[in-house]
């Protein structure tokens, strides 16, 4: 998570320091290039990023290929006749009339009103790669029903959706009902480069011999152009063996204004325009200081997209692993329903052209309707997001890098002596011996195991950085077992491929391998992982792959993984395979029994199985602040919901204002760490005088005061696929008013947050939906606020703007310790907000916080509602002893004082004493225990 120049600069160094013998070799030479180098890192701090570093769409080959489509009459065609029909199935195959090449197109009926639509070609040449790592299992099928049609088309139906076929040329709509909402191939921008024989120069022409010339016929009916069968970018070759591969199609989004989704872009929410500048890019990169408003890629990629309107939702998964390009642009739709073919009406629709360099056209349409449908959806596709123990929502303090051991005994003691909570100190690079992952600075770090037992005694955790570059050096076990066992990705030639990464010369893990990835978990183990505990968890940095000396800071795209695939076709699935490694070291270290923590900054559809992410080298600037919040809902909409940004920014010393706002901002995303380059200032919350350590500690306060209501959200999406953190529409569905919203935020669907993004903010406006029936209560001072309208808030400095809804029950903690591992048998404090039919309702859900015993079946899952005279507790499942109890009931928007509250827990009537005042009600020690059904009467 650092510039690349750093590590040529290291290495210029390290030469330099080796012998004069050495030095006078090298001479001039090396001083011409060392200087370079120094010229290079100026330039960089000054510009942050070098756009120059990475490729535009006209640098890109293929894309710029693709987006010169020109839209009209398609030349791929159903060929009549291949028709087929199983039980969840419709088969075909097309002609590409202009390459006279034959393909397949299948397309399945799914369970949960989805489909899958694939495209491969029906003769290649060689194999073409499809992406299976992203989905949970194969998906079910759902029985389709053959319709009569019309000739040239035809009609299958799922459920309430119908699909219908287009032969000539090749179309693909799907209905909800009668009406329109998605469409294949409507503008005939369908690409599909079948692999071929590259076409040799023609030889010269013969000398006359008098005899008549026979003319051959052509090998290809395609023209080759340049960049389909090598390409340069920089000083970087890419040989393309295999020729040029690329898929394309136009998806449109009928009925639809907006959509969502294709992280990771450092973008607005809603997605923009692209017709006058660069398509979305989806390319796992390197980009260090990431500029803001742009469609560069970063360091992930899920190339998921939602559709959203104040009818309906849906969404679309494009499932290829290779560098994707997606343009967008909004356009009007004559064609609404079946049954108004012929009618104009005046119908906004997205237009959106998926462009990926090889691999299949494999694609899923999730019809919705509701946005939670959408989510339900891609979750049963790729899988729920991990249960995470708890301290992994809780604070995590960070740097690159804490000194030694001293140093972090004297952070961990810091938050002890200003009653700050904290769970986790995580160590960077320097921890370690040499760059070498799995290793200690025995100087700096000499007795590492007594080190994590001692912050493990105050209930905290530790984690440390490894990364899938492997130093080469024949002393270093990792380098030596991967090299005897062949787990490295190898160069095109089938040597290890190397590259220049933080320790120097490296080689990359190839986590394609079956076999690597097993043993990778392996070395994670306590055993193998010398000085290492279970009480220590793991951060998969620089695994995009990133490649100091590669083009566009990765991998060569003609390197060779296991399978003889290239990594052009599995680029973006790298990173969520060292996550899914680790993570299953993790598991087997404890035997199955407790659950991983690991950070990973690449990811791909499907890494919400294994874990945590962020959103990777920011800026402590005031725009990297706000840009946090649509960054991390795209995440959340993309069935990512564990997530977060470096609090304080990780490039640059944020001044102490902005420090304090992005702490509480922070305190409500579903990943809260603090992190910071190494050159920066240190920043620990207690360094900035007396009333600003009040400030942050009260934010971090926050965080643990709600850790029940996060551990509910966690355990909601892990069940579900629910966003944690959610767009307002998300909840509100048909409020048009939120669509292009980013700057507020539900959490969960109880809790409205408007952080403070901008210097000197003495108030903000903040809007509450859901109309005149939706009722909105200040968290701090319990102030109303009606739905559908615009409030002023005063923001102090000690003000989070944060307000629970109408009509829902918010569990927290009061009783705030030093780590939440302390707080887990400590009493609940239910908030019951009443909305406007004095109702409330919600969840409690209680395990040990750490084991996967919830596996078996050892939790608690509890239901609360509350009308105007009770108040109901309803076990749904209760299989776990817990000690908590219920300390404070408070009720929210009572409209008149009860004369008395009484409890009836099983056989026993008991009289609550309680007090009330401005609507508010709290009854104090109402229940001993968590466990039983209850009912508190009012009268």
């Amino acid at each position: 998570n650092r510039p690349a120049h750093n590590s040529c600069l290291d290495g210029l160094l390290a030469l330099l320091a080796i012998s004069d013998c050495f030095l006078a070799f090298l001479g001039t030479m090396v001083k011409i290039i060392l200087a370079s180098c120094l010229v290079l890192s100026v330039v960089n701090v000054l510009n942050c990023v070098d756009r120059g570093n990475f490729k535009t769409c006209d640098q890109s080959s293929f894309c710029k290929r693709n987006r010169a489509l020109q839209e009209g009459n398609s030349p791929f065609e159903i060929i009549p006749g291949t028709i087929k029909y199983e039980y969840g199935t419709v088969s075909c195959d097309l002609l590409n009339t202009q390459t006279q090449v034959s393909f397949k197109l299948t397309i399945d009926t799914l369970e949960k009103d989805t489909a899958r639509v694939r495209v491969t070609e029906l003769s290649p040449i060689r194999p073409r790669y499809f992406v299976h790592d992203s989905l949970v299992k194969t998906p079910a099928q759902k029985r389709l029903k053959k319709e009569t049609s019309e000739d040239g088309t035809f009609k299958v139906s799922f459920g309430n959706n119908v699909i219908v076929g287009t032969y000539k040329p090749l179309r693909i709509d799907f209905y909800d009902s009668e009406v329109l909402v998605l469409s294949f191939n409507s503008r005939g921008l369908m690409n599909f480069e079948h692999y071929r024989t590259k076409q040799e120069a023609p030889e010269p022409a013969a000398e006359e011999t008098g005899e008549e010339k026979k003319e051959e016929t052509p090998k290809e009916t395609v023209k080759d152009e340049e960049g389909m069968w090598e390409e340069n970018f920089k000083e970087h070759h890419d040989s393309k063996p295999n020729g040029p591969s690329s898929v394309g199609m136009d998806v449109s989004f009928l009925g639809f204004e907006h959509v969502y989704g294709i992280p990771e872009h450092a973008d607005s929410f809603a997605l923009k325009e692209t017709t006058g500048g660069d398509p979305y890019r989806l390319y796992n990169l390197d980009v260090f200081e990431y500029e803001l408003d742009n469609p560069m890629a970063l360091y992930g990629s899920i190339p998921f997209m939602v559709a959203h309107s104040a009818r309906r939702s849906v969404g679309l998964f494009w499932n290829n692993a290779a560098e994707t390009w997606i343009d967008i642009k909004s356009s009007k739709s004559v064609l609404s329903s079946l049954i108004s073919l012929f009618k104009t009406a005046d119908v906004p629709q997205v237009d959106t052209h998926w462009m990926s360099e090889s691999g299949i056209m494999d694609v899923f349409v999730l019809m919705g309707p509701k946005p939670s449908d959408v989510l339900t959806q891609y979750a049963t596709l790729t899988g729920t997001a991990t249960m995470p123990p708890v301290f992994g929502i809780s604070y995590h303090q960070c740097r690159w890098n804490y000194n030694d051991q001293e140093d972090v005994k004297q952070v961990d003691a810091g938050f002890d002596e200003h009653d700050i909570p904290c769970d986790v100190i995580w160590l960077d690079i320097e921890h370690t011996d040499s760059k070498k992952y799995m290793t200690w600075d025995s100087s700096k770090f000499p007795n590492p195991t007594e080190m994590i037992d001692n912050v493990a005694s105050k209930g905290r955790k530790m984690v440390t950085i490894i990364d899938p570059h492997i130093k080469r050096d024949s002393g270093y076990h990792i380098h030596t077992q991967a090299t005897e066992r062949q787990f490295y990705v190898k160069k095109k030639e089938a040597s290890d491929y190397e590259g220049w990464c933080w320790p120097g010369s490296s080689s990359w893990i190839d986590f394609f391998n079956p076999e690597a990835q097993k043993w990778w978990a392996s070395n994670l183990q306590v055993g193998n992982y010398q000085g290492s505990t279970l009480n220590l968890f793991t951060w998969n940095d620089m695994n995009e792959p990133s490649v100091f000396n590669g083009p566009e800071v990765t991998m060569h795209k003609d390197a060779i993984h296991y399978g003889n695939w290239e990594h052009r076709d599995v680029h973006n699935l790298y990173g969520m395979l060292q996550h899914k490694s680790s993570f299953n070291g993790h598991l087997q270290r404890s035997d199955n029994k407790e659950r991983p923590f690991i950070l990973s900054r690449a990811f791909f559809a499907g890494t919400q199985r294994y874990g945590a992410v962020w959103t990777g080298d920011n800026k402590a600037e005031w725009s990297h602040l706000k840009a946090s919040i649509p960054m991390l809902l795209s995440m959340n909409i993309a069935g990512l919901p564990f997530v977060g940004a470096d609090v304080g920014g990780f490039f640059g010393n944020p001044d102490v204002e902005l420090l304090v706002r992005w702490y509480q901002a922070a305190a409500f995303t579903p990943f809260y760490r603090g992190h910071a380059h190494l050159e920066t200032k240190r920043r620990e919350p207690w360094l900035f005088g007396p009333e600003n350590t009040k400030l942050i500690r009260s934010a971090i306060r926050r965080r643990y005061l709600l850790l029940p209501y996060f551990y509910n959200l966690m355990r909601e999406t892990h069940e579900t696929g629910l966003p944690v953190m959610r767009p307002l529409w998300f909840e509100y569905p048909e409020d048009t008013k939120t669509f292009a919203m980013d700057d507020q935020f539900l959490l969960g669907d109880s809790l409205l947050v408007k952080p403070v993004t901008s210097s000197g903010t003495t108030d903000v406006l903040v809007y509450f939906p859901g109309g005149e029936s939706q009722v909105w209560y200040d968290f701090d001072t319990y102030k109303k606020h009606a739905g559908g309208i615009t409030d002023n808030i005063p923001t102090p400095m000690d003000k989070i703007p944060s307000f629970i809804r109408g009509g829902r029950m918010l569990p927290i903690k009061q009783r705030v310790r030093r780590a939440s591992s302390l707080m887990s048998n400590d009493p609940y404090t239910l908030i019951f907000a009443l909305d406007n039919n004095s109702a409330a309702s919600g969840s409690l859900y209680v395990d040990d916080g750490h084991s996967n015993d919830y596996k078996h079946g050892k939790y608690l899952a509890i239901d609360f509602r509350m009308t105007a005279t009770q108040i109901n507790k309803v076990d749904k499942h209760s299989n776990y002893d817990s000690k908590s109890w219920i300390e404070k009931i408070i009720v929210l928007g009572m409209k008149t004082k009860p004369s008395s509250a009484t409890l009836i827990y099983t056989d026993n009537v008991q009289q609550l004493s309680f007090t009330y005042e401005n609507e508010v009600l709290v009854i104090k020690k109402p229940v001993s225990t968590i466990v039983g059904n209850f009912v508190i009467t009012f009268s």
